[in-house]
């Protein structure tokens, strides 16, 4: 527990501390090849790779969750981010290369100076909401940031469920509408409606990162290259 107040105070020297938080960027949910690919893939990608340009440029600290479920030889009663397969790995450009990754258990333990140590931890998650791992709610929940700004994928459930979760615990939280990968549309509006009558923030990617005119991230199957993973 002293590690981390020690953590939170070190990171408050700061004038403005933001931290990024990505949920589920994964090549299953992001990639047209993916078992649970989202409806706005394309679009989204881009923008994403965009508020990622921004972090790294900036410098702001990122915290990503990966779902992550035992394969059982084939036999999983999920079909998607199976536990050593392609598709559960992060898309390449949602990946810092000053990064860690923890795998899903029940510990909660963190090392005291984890964001200060490195620019990008990867939490692995056994479900879609991250407070119901022990490691992630506790990080989550102790840190003290100026503002916690989301991207990522599904909006309807992994993304509105992180969100819900900050803001019960008394976090600033905004969310980068058009950075976000969703399946039903009607579904995701409605997510959205929520978080906003939460007292989340709804933002897009030129309010955080700019304009700008980076071409789209892994536009085509052929431009899929594998990335470095933890």
């Amino acid at each position: 527990m002293i590690g981390i107040l020690k953590m939170i105070l070190q990171l408050h020297q700061k004038q403005r501390w933001r931290l990024l938080i990505d949920v589920d960027t994964q090549k299953d949910f992001l990639l047209p090849t993916g078992r649970a690919c989202v409806r706005n893939q394309a679009e989204v990608l881009t923008k994403i790779r965009r508020v990622m340009a921004w972090a790294r440029s900036e410098k702001v600290p990122v915290i990503s969750t990966a779902e992550v479920y035992p394969n059982n030889n084939g036999y999983s009663a999920i079909s998607y981010c199976l536990d050593g397969t392609d598709g559960q790995k992060k898309v390449p450009c949602t990946l810092l290369n000053d990064r860690v990754s923890f795998p899903a258990d029940n510990i909660n333990a963190l090392p005291a100076d984890v964001l200060l140590a490195y620019r990008q931890v990867i939490l692995h998650k056994r479900c879609i909401n991250p407070f119901n791992e022990p490691r992630i709610e506790r990080l989550l929940s102790e840190i003290e940031t100026d503002e916690f700004i989301l991207i990522g994928a599904g909006t309807e459930d992994a993304v509105r469920a992180t969100a819900l979760g900050l803001l019960h615990r008394g976090k600033k939280v905004s969310i980068i509408v058009d950075a976000l990968g969703w399946r039903n549309k009607r579904k995701a509006r409605l997510a959205l409606r929520v978080m906003k009558a939460r007292g989340a923030r709804l933002v897009e990617t030129r309010d955080i990162a700019g304009a700008s005119h980076l071409r789209p991230c892994l536009p085509s199957t052929a431009r899929i290259v594998a990335g470095k993973q933890n």
